[in-house]
Protein backbone atom coordinates (compact mmCIF):
# COMPACT_ATOMS: atom_id res chain seq x y z
CA UNK A 1 0.00 0.00 0.00
CA UNK A 2 2.87 2.40 0.78
CA UNK A 3 4.28 1.93 -2.70
CA UNK A 4 0.85 2.58 -4.24
CA UNK A 5 0.53 5.82 -2.27
CA UNK A 6 4.00 6.93 -3.27
CA UNK A 7 3.22 6.29 -6.92
CA UNK A 8 -0.02 8.20 -6.67
CA UNK A 9 1.67 11.20 -5.03
CA UNK A 10 4.35 11.25 -7.70
CA UNK A 11 1.72 11.23 -10.43
CA UNK A 12 -0.33 13.88 -8.61
CA UNK A 13 2.30 16.13 -7.03
CA UNK A 14 -0.15 18.90 -6.11
CA UNK A 15 -2.37 16.69 -3.96
CA UNK A 16 -3.57 18.63 -0.89
CA UNK A 17 -2.57 21.93 -2.50
CA UNK A 18 -5.14 24.72 -2.73
CA UNK A 19 -5.20 26.86 -5.86
CA UNK A 20 -7.17 29.85 -7.08
CA UNK A 21 -7.29 30.49 -10.81
CA UNK A 22 -8.70 33.97 -11.20
CA UNK A 23 -10.12 34.24 -14.69
CA UNK A 24 -10.79 30.57 -15.42
CA UNK A 25 -13.80 30.87 -17.69
CA UNK A 26 -11.99 29.99 -20.92
CA UNK A 27 -8.64 29.98 -22.70
CA UNK A 28 -5.43 29.63 -20.72
CA UNK A 29 -7.23 30.15 -17.41
CA UNK A 30 -9.54 27.20 -17.98
CA UNK A 31 -6.66 24.94 -19.05
CA UNK A 32 -4.55 26.07 -16.07
CA UNK A 33 -7.35 25.13 -13.69
CA UNK A 34 -7.76 21.72 -15.34
CA UNK A 35 -4.05 20.88 -15.29
CA UNK A 36 -3.60 21.99 -11.67
CA UNK A 37 -6.55 19.73 -10.85
CA UNK A 38 -5.06 16.90 -12.86
CA UNK A 39 -1.95 17.23 -10.70
CA UNK A 40 -4.14 16.78 -7.62
CA UNK A 41 -4.96 20.32 -6.49
CA UNK A 42 -8.24 21.65 -5.18
CA UNK A 43 -8.94 24.53 -7.55
CA UNK A 44 -11.22 27.50 -7.01
CA UNK A 45 -12.19 28.82 -10.43
CA UNK A 46 -13.56 32.31 -10.86
CA UNK A 47 -14.91 34.49 -13.61
CA UNK A 48 -17.91 36.55 -14.62
CA UNK A 49 -19.67 34.20 -17.03
CA UNK A 50 -21.90 31.58 -15.44
CA UNK A 51 -24.75 29.47 -16.73
CA UNK A 52 -27.08 32.26 -15.60
CA UNK A 53 -25.08 35.34 -16.56
CA UNK A 54 -22.80 36.42 -19.42
CA UNK A 55 -20.01 38.96 -19.01
CA UNK A 56 -19.20 41.82 -21.38
CA UNK A 57 -17.07 39.37 -23.38
CA UNK A 58 -20.38 38.12 -24.74
CA UNK A 59 -19.58 34.41 -24.94
CA UNK A 60 -22.17 32.22 -23.22
CA UNK A 61 -20.51 29.05 -24.52
CA UNK A 62 -17.90 28.90 -21.72
CA UNK A 63 -18.77 29.14 -18.03
CA UNK A 64 -16.95 28.77 -14.74
CA UNK A 65 -19.28 25.90 -13.79
CA UNK A 66 -18.11 24.01 -16.88
CA UNK A 67 -14.49 24.73 -15.95
CA UNK A 68 -15.05 23.33 -12.46
CA UNK A 69 -16.57 20.19 -13.98
CA UNK A 70 -13.56 19.79 -16.26
CA UNK A 71 -11.28 20.07 -13.23
CA UNK A 72 -13.27 17.30 -11.57
CA UNK A 73 -13.15 15.15 -14.69
CA UNK A 74 -9.36 15.51 -14.68
CA UNK A 75 -9.21 14.14 -11.16
CA UNK A 76 -9.07 17.32 -9.13
CA UNK A 77 -11.68 19.18 -7.10
CA UNK A 78 -13.10 22.18 -8.94
CA UNK A 79 -15.08 24.83 -7.09
CA UNK A 80 -16.75 27.54 -9.16
CA UNK A 81 -17.19 30.94 -7.49
CA UNK A 82 -18.69 33.72 -9.64
CA UNK A 83 -16.43 36.73 -9.09
CA UNK A 84 -15.86 40.07 -10.75
CA UNK A 85 -12.27 40.83 -9.77
CA UNK A 86 -12.81 44.55 -10.22
CA UNK A 87 -15.28 44.47 -7.33
CA UNK A 88 -13.33 44.51 -4.07
CA UNK A 89 -16.22 43.17 -1.99
CA UNK A 90 -16.55 40.15 -4.26
CA UNK A 91 -12.83 39.39 -4.11
CA UNK A 92 -12.81 39.79 -0.32
CA UNK A 93 -15.73 37.37 -0.05
CA UNK A 94 -13.91 34.90 -2.30
CA UNK A 95 -10.74 35.01 -0.19
CA UNK A 96 -12.75 34.72 3.03
CA UNK A 97 -14.49 31.65 1.62
CA UNK A 98 -11.20 29.97 0.73
CA UNK A 99 -9.87 30.80 4.20
CA UNK A 100 -13.01 29.42 5.84
CA UNK A 101 -13.05 26.22 3.79
CA UNK A 102 -9.32 25.53 3.42
CA UNK A 103 -7.42 27.67 5.91
CA UNK A 104 -4.77 28.64 3.38
CA UNK A 105 -3.98 29.23 -0.29
CA UNK A 106 -0.92 27.72 -1.98
CA UNK A 107 -1.21 28.83 -5.61
CA UNK A 108 -2.70 32.02 -7.01
CA UNK A 109 -2.97 32.32 -10.79
CA UNK A 110 -3.90 35.80 -12.01
CA UNK A 111 -5.22 35.15 -15.52
CA UNK A 112 -7.58 38.11 -15.54
CA UNK A 113 -8.25 39.79 -18.86
CA UNK A 114 -11.49 39.65 -20.87
CA UNK A 115 -10.58 42.57 -23.10
CA UNK A 116 -10.30 40.89 -26.49
CA UNK A 117 -13.61 42.38 -27.63
CA UNK A 118 -12.07 45.86 -27.29
CA UNK A 119 -8.97 45.23 -29.35
CA UNK A 120 -10.09 44.85 -32.96
CA UNK A 121 -12.33 47.89 -33.15
CA UNK A 122 -10.72 50.22 -30.64
CA UNK A 123 -7.04 49.41 -30.28
CA UNK A 124 -5.14 47.58 -33.00
CA UNK A 125 -4.07 49.81 -35.85
CA UNK A 126 -4.93 52.97 -33.92
CA UNK A 127 -2.78 55.57 -32.23
CA UNK A 128 -3.48 55.96 -28.54
CA UNK A 129 -5.27 59.25 -29.11
CA UNK A 130 -7.50 57.58 -31.70
CA UNK A 131 -8.57 54.92 -29.20
CA UNK A 132 -11.80 55.83 -27.39
CA UNK A 133 -10.66 56.85 -23.94
CA UNK A 134 -13.34 54.80 -22.22
CA UNK A 135 -12.18 51.67 -24.07
CA UNK A 136 -8.54 52.35 -23.25
CA UNK A 137 -9.27 52.82 -19.57
CA UNK A 138 -11.42 49.70 -19.54
CA UNK A 139 -8.46 47.73 -20.92
CA UNK A 140 -6.35 48.98 -18.01
CA UNK A 141 -9.09 48.03 -15.55
CA UNK A 142 -9.39 44.52 -16.98
CA UNK A 143 -5.68 43.89 -17.47
CA UNK A 144 -4.06 45.74 -14.56
CA UNK A 145 -6.42 46.89 -11.84
CA UNK A 146 -8.05 43.46 -11.55
CA UNK A 147 -4.63 41.87 -11.01
CA UNK A 148 -3.66 44.39 -8.35
CA UNK A 149 -6.94 44.03 -6.43
CA UNK A 150 -6.74 40.24 -6.46
CA UNK A 151 -3.10 40.12 -5.37
CA UNK A 152 -3.64 42.71 -2.62
CA UNK A 153 -6.55 40.81 -1.11
CA UNK A 154 -5.33 37.23 -1.64
CA UNK A 155 -1.67 37.48 -0.68
CA UNK A 156 -2.29 37.64 3.09
CA UNK A 157 -3.85 34.18 2.73
CA UNK A 158 -1.26 32.98 0.22
CA UNK A 159 1.67 33.62 2.55
CA UNK A 160 0.25 31.10 5.02
CA UNK A 161 1.44 28.43 2.58
CA UNK A 162 4.80 26.81 3.14
CA UNK A 163 5.66 27.58 -0.51
CA UNK A 164 3.43 30.34 -1.91
CA UNK A 165 3.22 30.64 -5.68
CA UNK A 166 1.85 33.61 -7.63
CA UNK A 167 1.54 33.22 -11.40
CA UNK A 168 0.83 36.34 -13.45
CA UNK A 169 -0.43 35.47 -16.92
CA UNK A 170 0.18 38.02 -19.66
CA UNK A 171 0.95 38.34 -23.36
CA UNK A 172 4.66 38.48 -24.21
CA UNK A 173 7.84 37.97 -22.26
CA UNK A 174 9.77 40.84 -20.72
CA UNK A 175 12.32 40.52 -23.51
CA UNK A 176 9.74 40.51 -26.31
CA UNK A 177 7.73 43.31 -24.72
CA UNK A 178 10.65 45.68 -24.99
CA UNK A 179 8.98 46.31 -28.31
CA UNK A 180 5.97 48.59 -28.32
CA UNK A 181 2.86 46.41 -28.25
CA UNK A 182 0.89 48.30 -30.93
CA UNK A 183 -1.09 50.63 -28.68
CA UNK A 184 -0.40 52.39 -25.38
CA UNK A 185 -3.29 50.81 -23.50
CA UNK A 186 -2.51 47.28 -24.66
CA UNK A 187 1.19 47.81 -24.02
CA UNK A 188 0.52 48.88 -20.43
CA UNK A 189 -1.95 46.07 -19.83
CA UNK A 190 0.50 43.40 -20.98
CA UNK A 191 3.70 44.75 -19.45
CA UNK A 192 2.20 45.56 -16.03
CA UNK A 193 1.76 41.89 -14.97
CA UNK A 194 5.47 41.34 -15.60
CA UNK A 195 6.31 44.14 -13.17
CA UNK A 196 3.69 42.86 -10.71
CA UNK A 197 5.45 39.48 -10.64
CA UNK A 198 8.84 41.17 -10.32
CA UNK A 199 7.75 43.39 -7.45
CA UNK A 200 5.72 40.82 -5.56
CA UNK A 201 8.54 38.33 -6.02
CA UNK A 202 10.67 40.68 -3.92
CA UNK A 203 8.02 40.72 -1.21
CA UNK A 204 7.26 36.98 -1.30
CA UNK A 205 10.91 35.95 -1.09
CA UNK A 206 10.86 36.37 2.69
CA UNK A 207 8.11 33.73 2.82
CA UNK A 208 9.86 31.23 0.55
CA UNK A 209 7.52 32.27 -2.21
CA UNK A 210 7.69 32.54 -5.97
CA UNK A 211 6.11 35.14 -8.23
CA UNK A 212 6.53 34.57 -11.95
CA UNK A 213 5.06 36.08 -15.09
CA UNK A 214 4.16 33.59 -17.81
CA UNK A 215 2.90 33.96 -21.35
CA UNK A 216 1.50 31.55 -23.90
CA UNK A 217 2.53 31.95 -27.52
CA UNK A 218 -0.02 32.32 -30.31
CA UNK A 219 -2.92 30.89 -28.31
CA UNK A 220 -5.65 28.73 -29.81
CA UNK A 221 -8.24 30.00 -27.37
CA UNK A 222 -11.93 29.46 -27.95
CA UNK A 223 -12.24 33.08 -29.03
CA UNK A 224 -9.34 32.84 -31.47
CA UNK A 225 -10.66 29.64 -33.02
CA UNK A 226 -14.06 31.28 -33.42
CA UNK A 227 -12.43 34.33 -34.98
CA UNK A 228 -10.91 32.13 -37.69
CA UNK A 229 -14.02 29.97 -38.05
CA UNK A 230 -12.25 26.75 -37.10
CA UNK A 231 -12.26 24.28 -34.22
CA UNK A 232 -9.49 22.57 -32.28
CA UNK A 233 -9.88 19.60 -34.63
CA UNK A 234 -9.22 21.54 -37.86
CA UNK A 235 -7.36 24.57 -36.53
CA UNK A 236 -4.62 24.28 -39.14
CA UNK A 237 -7.14 25.31 -41.80
CA UNK A 238 -6.88 28.85 -40.41
CA UNK A 239 -3.28 29.05 -41.61
CA UNK A 240 -4.61 29.58 -45.14
CA UNK A 241 -5.95 32.93 -43.96
CA UNK A 242 -3.25 33.69 -41.38
CA UNK A 243 -0.01 31.76 -42.09
CA UNK A 244 1.47 32.65 -38.69
CA UNK A 245 -1.32 30.70 -37.02
CA UNK A 246 0.55 27.54 -37.99
CA UNK A 247 2.76 28.13 -34.93
CA UNK A 248 -0.25 28.35 -32.60
CA UNK A 249 -0.48 26.35 -29.40
CA UNK A 250 -3.36 24.99 -27.37
CA UNK A 251 -4.10 26.47 -23.93
CA UNK A 252 -2.96 23.17 -22.42
CA UNK A 253 0.65 23.76 -23.45
CA UNK A 254 1.06 26.64 -21.02
CA UNK A 255 -1.12 24.90 -18.46
CA UNK A 256 0.97 21.73 -18.44
CA UNK A 257 4.12 23.80 -18.12
CA UNK A 258 2.78 25.85 -15.20
CA UNK A 259 1.57 22.71 -13.42
CA UNK A 260 5.11 21.33 -13.73
CA UNK A 261 6.53 24.57 -12.36
CA UNK A 262 4.08 24.45 -9.45
CA UNK A 263 5.30 20.95 -8.59
CA UNK A 264 8.99 21.95 -8.73
CA UNK A 265 10.46 22.16 -5.20
CA UNK A 266 13.25 24.38 -6.58
CA UNK A 267 10.92 26.83 -8.30
CA UNK A 268 11.75 29.81 -6.10
CA UNK A 269 15.44 29.65 -6.97
CA UNK A 270 14.68 29.10 -10.66
CA UNK A 271 11.77 31.40 -11.36
CA UNK A 272 11.10 34.00 -8.66
CA UNK A 273 10.72 37.49 -10.20
CA UNK A 274 11.25 36.07 -13.70
CA UNK A 275 9.29 36.40 -16.93
CA UNK A 276 9.00 33.22 -18.96
CA UNK A 277 6.95 31.54 -21.68
CA UNK A 278 5.17 28.28 -22.32
CA UNK A 279 7.98 27.32 -24.70
CA UNK A 280 10.77 27.97 -22.20
CA UNK A 281 8.97 26.14 -19.42
CA UNK A 282 8.21 23.25 -21.78
CA UNK A 283 11.91 22.83 -22.55
CA UNK A 284 12.87 22.95 -18.87
CA UNK A 285 10.20 20.50 -17.71
CA UNK A 286 9.93 18.24 -20.77
CA UNK A 287 6.36 19.26 -21.52
CA UNK A 288 4.67 18.99 -24.92
CA UNK A 289 1.45 20.32 -26.38
CA UNK A 290 -1.59 18.13 -26.96
CA UNK A 291 -0.37 17.18 -30.45
CA UNK A 292 3.08 16.22 -29.18
CA UNK A 293 4.78 19.34 -30.55
CA UNK A 294 6.74 21.97 -28.67
CA UNK A 295 5.93 25.30 -30.41
CA UNK A 296 7.90 28.47 -29.70
CA UNK A 297 5.87 31.32 -31.14
CA UNK A 298 7.90 34.10 -29.50
CA UNK A 299 11.14 32.85 -31.07
CA UNK A 300 9.36 32.60 -34.42
CA UNK A 301 8.02 36.16 -34.26
CA UNK A 302 11.32 37.57 -33.02
CA UNK A 303 13.62 35.79 -35.45
CA UNK A 304 11.49 35.41 -38.59
CA UNK A 305 8.91 38.17 -38.50
CA UNK A 306 10.92 40.96 -36.89
CA UNK A 307 14.54 40.14 -37.78
CA UNK A 308 13.92 38.60 -41.19
CA UNK A 309 15.70 35.31 -40.59
CA UNK A 310 14.65 32.41 -42.83
CA UNK A 311 12.12 30.03 -41.37
CA UNK A 312 8.53 28.85 -41.31
CA UNK A 313 6.10 28.27 -38.44
CA UNK A 314 6.70 24.54 -38.72
CA UNK A 315 10.39 25.13 -38.03
CA UNK A 316 9.36 26.41 -34.60
CA UNK A 317 7.11 23.53 -33.55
Amino acid sequence: MENDTTTQDTARPLTHRIALVAGATRGAGRALAVELGRAGATVYVTGRTTRDRVSEVGRATETIEETAELVGAAGGAGIAVPTDHLEEDQVRALVERIDREQGRLDILVNDLWGGEHLLVGSVFGKKSWETPLADGLRILELGVRSHVITAALALPLLIRSDAPLLVEVTDGTAEFNRRYRDNLYYDLAKTAPIRIAFGLGEELAAYGGTAVAVTPGFLRSEQMLAHFGVSEENWRDAAAKEPDFAVAESPYYLARAVAALAADPERAARWNRESTSSAELAKVYGVRDVDGSRPDAWAYFDEVKFRGQPGTPDDYR
